[in-house]
């Protein structure tokens, strides 16, 4: 399964790479997660392992996350990119973000699932949309959170 999804942010794209590229900020946008802490390297950095742990529908999910791309491909692109093995899933993300006018940030997320197990082949049959949905809620609650400092554990 394969979509994209892309959202305008009011700042300048230096500044949105400075806040998704902190992990701590991660729980102040990222709905449900419980742990994102390296296994080896560094956070961000190419090559980095981490172990990632979301909770969500009242069930934890972990898996491991390998920063795969993490580079300034053109004057106002960046290129981020990752991939989260979980027991029956693989998901690649590449992020694109581009400063279209000064101080707007268009970030585009395009991911790919591939579902291992009988119970996620099921998941990814019957509900697609929900995946789009949860990226786009993510993207949405880091705007929130890029702009105007909203925290979704406030929220949720």
């Amino acid at each position: 399964m394969k979509y994209t999804v892309a959202i305008e942010i009011d700042l300048p794209r230096d500044r949105v790479v400075e806040l998704l590229a902190d992990p701590a900020h991660l729980p102040k946008w990222l709905r449900g997660m419980v742990l994102h802490e390296p296994l080896n390297g560094e956070h961000g950095q190419v090559g980095t392992r981490s172990r990632v742990v979301l909770e969500s529908g009242g069930q934890k999910f972990e898996g491991t996350e390998t920063i795969t791309r993490h580079e300034l491909v053109a004057p106002g692109t960046v290129h981020y990119e990752r991939e989260i093995v979980a027991p029956g899933m693989w998901n690649a993300a590449r992020e694109r973000l581009t400063e279209p006018t000064p101080g707007t940030t268009h970030w585009e997320s395009e991911n790919e699932y591939r579902f291992t197990s009988l119970p996620m082949r099921l998941v990814g049959l019957l509900m697609p949309v929900t995946f789009r949905k949860q990226s786009l809620q993510h993207m949405h609650d880091f705007k929130a959170f890029a702009e105007h400092g909203k925290d979704v554990r406030e929220t949720t």
